[in-house]
């Protein structure tokens, strides 16, 4: 069940998340920390800090954090973990991807 409340988070925050990574920050942390709270303030500050360190977007990379922790915290085993913050990476990424691939069959 955490699986897919976190592929319609992501999902949801990917589609409507206009502005990049540090945009869709806030609406991580409405969904996440506030309406699910699957983590706490302090870990979720601590997750953006290590989004900021690491290369690559930040939205991405709290995204995956994030699906990463929750799975953990609610009880799952470190490889379901694994599986978790690849259901939230995948899900933040494809409503751009199924845009731009939308968009390409218009242009060809």
């Amino acid at each position: 069940m955490i699986f897919l409340q976190l592929f319609y988070t992501f999902f949801k925050i990917g589609l409507f998340g206009f502005g990049g990574g540090y945009a869709m920050i806030s609406m991580i942390q409405g969904e996440v920390v506030t309406r699910h709270e699957w983590l706490s303030s302090t870990e979720f500050t601590d997750i953006i800090a290590i989004s900021q360190m690491t290369p690559g977007p930040i939205g991405i990379n709290s995204a995956t954090y994030v699906g990463y922790s929750a799975v953990v915290n609610a009880g799952y085993s470190h490889a379901i973990g694994i599986l978790g913050s690849t259901v939230a990476t995948v899900s933040v990424v494809l409503p751009s991807f199924i845009l731009m691939v939308l968009i390409s069959k218009f242009f060809l």
